[in-house]
């Protein structure tokens, strides 16, 4: 079966942009996702970053947010900057990983994205988790107790370990096998790698 993974941060402006339309156009490519969430804060600290180069740059910061009204209308896609960045989003990426392997995982991801980047909520408070996955039909409770389980936890920070491993740096990054792909404008090349790969 021919494989994308995007390996992404709910809290990441360019993650926004590619989980809003990964899944549409994997389709017409025929290739199936795979949804790796991890935490970008600790591969930012052991670069040496407190916080986001977007905020510690600004001339950096200012072009992004330009860039993303661009990119976003470019796409078709809802824009708000969001008044915290970046923002927490440790529940939803526990409620990710969750998930990761159920079909809700797009719509979920969607939306969380949606609150965060077109909506400026909070995405990171229990209840408008619990929230989401209601209106998608799920067991909220249920899924945010494992969420929340000791053992979850550490499969998200064996995640964020194993994305470093692999040599991520930024998000999203998309692998197709071992060859990596990174950011939201590669995303294109990355499915087109896909089919063209003989495996």
């Amino acid at each position: 079966m021919r494989e994308i993974e995007i390996w992404f941060e709910f809290g990441s402006n360019y993650s926004y942009l590619s989980v809003m339309r990964i899944e549409a156009a994997a389709l017409q490519f025929q290739v199936t996702v795979r949804w790796k969430p991890f935490l970008l804060g600790p591969i930012f600290r052991s670069l040496g970053w407190s916080t986001s180069p977007f905020v510690l740059q600004k001339a950096k910061g200012d072009y992004v947010w330009t860039d993303m009204a661009r990119q976003c209308r470019k796409h078709g896609l809802p824009w708000q900057r969001p008044t915290v960045f970046p923002r927490s989003a440790l529940l939803p990426l526990r409620v990710a990983l969750v998930g990761a392997e159920q079909p809700w995982i797009g719509a979920y991801c969607r939306r969380i994205m949606t609150l965060n980047f077109a909506e400026d909520r909070e995405i990171d408070d229990p209840r408008l988790v619990a929230e989401v996955l209601t209106e998608l039909g799920l067991p909220a409770q249920g899924i945010l107790e494992e969420a929340q389980s000791d053992a979850n936890k550490l499969r998200l920070r064996r995640q964020t370990e194993a994305a470093q491993a692999r040599g991520i740096f930024g998000a999203p990054t998309f692998f197709v096998g071992d060859e990596m792909f990174w950011g939201d404008d590669r995303l294109d090349d990355a499915l087109a790698h896909r089919v063209a790969s003989p495996s």
